[in-house]
């Protein structure tokens, strides 16, 4: 049995007895046994554990960990400290310093991020050592689903922010009125230029958090 260790546990109970869940975990069991697989184990479910329900005050949806050895960290676009950040990464990082003035950090971990409510969520858990995406279809679409479904029922404001068409995808899910949804092309180096920077994802997010009478969210992190 899966335990999260907040509130998540409730809401999902009842998900990882699923025939789809059983299948997933066994061919899970058998990938991280067999071969490179990212990110570590103990770090799978570290979205959930750092964000429970009761905080989510915005989504920010990645498709799957980076599938370099030593960057995915459990959170998505995030990295530890000491890790080189990722072009996609200081892509992000670029259009929030010309968003709020935010300096260039020196770490990409964005654990301070998920600690305030800002659910960093891979829709794709996990992955194997140099192959993007290959475990597509294993069964994380379904039950990041139900995550994306249960946050809808959501009364406090949430607000969704989608980059690229994977991410957009979603939005056939999220039907709550009282919800943002913010998109734009993904920050990647192959399209953050067609409508990533310039976007003001951030400033956005939390105008309407104010809004609705909810506390910003501190996107800063350590300077660089």
């Amino acid at each position: 049995m899966i335990k999260i260790g907040n509130d998540w546990d409730e809401i999902l109970n009842g998900e990882y007895d699923k025939q789809y869940f059983k299948r997933l975990t066994r061919q899970i069991d058998l990938g991280y046994q067999s071969m490179q697989v990212y990110p570590p184990r103990e770090k799978l479910f570290r979205a959930l554990e750092l964000t429970p329900y009761s905080s989510v005050k915005v989504v920010i949806l990645g498709q799957d960990p980076y599938h370099i050895e030593g960057l995915a960290d459990g959170l998505a676009f995030s990295v530890e400290d000491g890790v080189p950040i990722p072009a996609t990464l200081m892509n992000i990082f670029t259009e929030l310093k010309n968003d709020l003035g935010c300096p260039i950090p020196l770490s990409g971990n964005l654990e301070k991020w998920a600690k305030q409510g800002v659910l960093l969520l891979n829709c794709i858990f996990t992955v194997r050592d140099g192959v993007a995406g290959s475990h597509r279809n294993y069964g994380w679409e379904e039950y990041t689903k139900r995550i994306l479904q249960e946050i809808d029922k959501k009364e406090q404001p949430v607000v969704y922010i989608l980059w690229g068409n994977f991410a957009r995808f979603k939005t056939s899910l999220l039907h709550n009125p009282k919800h943002k949804i913010i998109t734009s092309f993904h920050p990647s180096p192959l399209s953050a230029n067609r409508g990533f920077f310039g976007s003001k994802p951030f400033s956005q997010a939390n105008e309407f958090l104010v809004s609705q009478g909810e506390k910003p969210i501190d996107w800063c992190l350590s300077e660089k």
